[in-house]
């Protein structure tokens, strides 16, 4: 019996240390062949060259505004609403309402959401093509990755936690800043990357709030093109070979972005649980 156990914890052992194997694989196979096509394209160069001169500075300046500008706004209520949701909040009506639009929210195709952004923020609201109305749109877009990640990060601080921070004498909102939130804070930065990664692969909201001007934007009331749209119409209009190149230049830009972040926010986590004592 335990024999067969044995042989059977070494099946599942190296099933998932192939899966593993074939995941990191896959990923090197992506970045190596987006990094091979964009061999003498992709510089420093590159990067801080305007667009007429073959560059996507101004994508990037973009790109960052726009990622800014929404965590800007999601963040702070996705934070507070997944600590209602968790700290505050009983199995009522208005709750269980509540859940089910965060989740609505979560299914609701990002086409729609541009659609939602060009008649309200950049019509109604006369923000017109900008950052600006592009931010809010994605902020809303965001929010469920952000509640649903941080309010997990809550859930696995344990109750001992506050029972003893209340049994001492804190009140409610002291417990919650001063003992909750400190060690569900890699969580809380998780949510950040995902919204993130979310934000900076969207092209559909994008496209139809932020606009497709090359220029850079001077302001987040001015509109501008991201690095995804500029990725699309580099396929869509590309005919030599050359054009290509730039595209995947832009696409490996986008994927050493990503990478950037992960790994800063990996070191961020790690340097406050370090410094907090919890790792």
């Amino acid at each position: 019996m335990r024999r067969t156990r044995k042989i059977l914890d070494g099946i599942l052992y190296g099933i998932m240390a192939a899966s593993l194997a074939s995941v990191a694989a896959i990923l090197v196979l992506i970045l190596a062949y987006i990094l091979v096509q964009s061999a003498g394209v992709l510089g420093l160069s590159f990067m801080f060259r305007s667009a007429d001169d073959g560059g996507i500075f101004p994508m990037i300046v973009t790109t960052f505004y726009v990622v800014l500008v929404s965590l800007a706004i999601a963040l702070p209520v996705g934070i507070m609403t997944a600590i209602f949701l968790n700290e505050y909040s009983r199995d009522t009506r208005s709750v269980r309402l509540l859940r089910l639009a965060i989740e609505t929210l979560a299914g609701i195709p990002s086409i729609i959401y541009g659609l939602f952004g060009l008649l309200v923020f950049c019509r109604v609201f006369k923000l017109g093509q900008s950052i600006m109305a592009g931010a809010l749109t994605l902020s809303i877009m965001i929010l469920p990755v952000i509640i649903r990640t941080v309010e997990e990060s809550l859930k696995t601080i344990p109750v001992s936690f506050r029972e003893g921070s209340l049994s001492l004498g804190a009140a409610k909102f002291q417990t919650i800043f001063f003992v909750v939130i400190p060690p569900a804070l890699p969580g809380i930065v998780t949510s950040g990357v995902l919204a993130v990664g979310r934000v900076v692969g969207e092209s559909a909201p994008v496209l139809l709030t932020v606009g497709i001007t090359r220029n850079l934007p001077k302001s987040i009331f001015e509109s501008g093109r991201t690095l995804t749209i500029h990725l699309y119409y580099l396929t869509k209009e590309a005919i030599h070979p050359e054009d290509f190149g730039i595209a995947f230049a832009t696409a490996g830009v986008l994927v050493i972005l990503v990478l950037l972040i992960n790994t800063s926010t990996k070191i961020i986590t790690w340097f406050f649980g370090k410094r907090r004592g919890y790792e």
